[in-house]
């Protein structure tokens, strides 16, 4: 993780694989930090996690869904990046009551 952050200053950011890898392992910090079923956090292509407490959702599309790109993500889990402003930009997009994931980042 650190070195796919630390790539982030670099021109080209950090390769597809370290993306990948940090991405993966930062989901999983974050549905260990806000376990739940009520939100599904995707970065695609890499991948998605549900986490945050509150109405487990089972079928379809939940009503809860965070997604963005994995350079935003991985700004955003670094304290690179606020998730409001993520959001304002257009950067992250998050829909439902529980969407907010401003009190869970930075994770790294």
């Amino acid at each position: 993780m650190p070195a796919a952050i630390a790539a982030l200053d670099t021109p080209d950011g950090p390769p597809r694989d370290l993306q990948r890898d940090a991405v993966r392992a930062l989901l999983a910090r974050l549905a260990g930090n806000a376990p739940g079923k009520s939100v599904e956090v995707r970065v695609p292509p890499f991948g998605a996690v549900q986490c945050v407490d509150g109405p487990r959702h089972t079928r379809g599309t939940p009503p809860n869904v965070v997604e963005c790109d994995p350079l935003t993500f991985l700004a955003l889990a670094a304290g690179r990046l606020a998730f409001a402003d993520a959001v304002a930009d257009g950067r992250v997009r998050a829909s439902g009551v529980r969407a907010d994931l401003t009190d869970l980042l930075p994770l790294a």
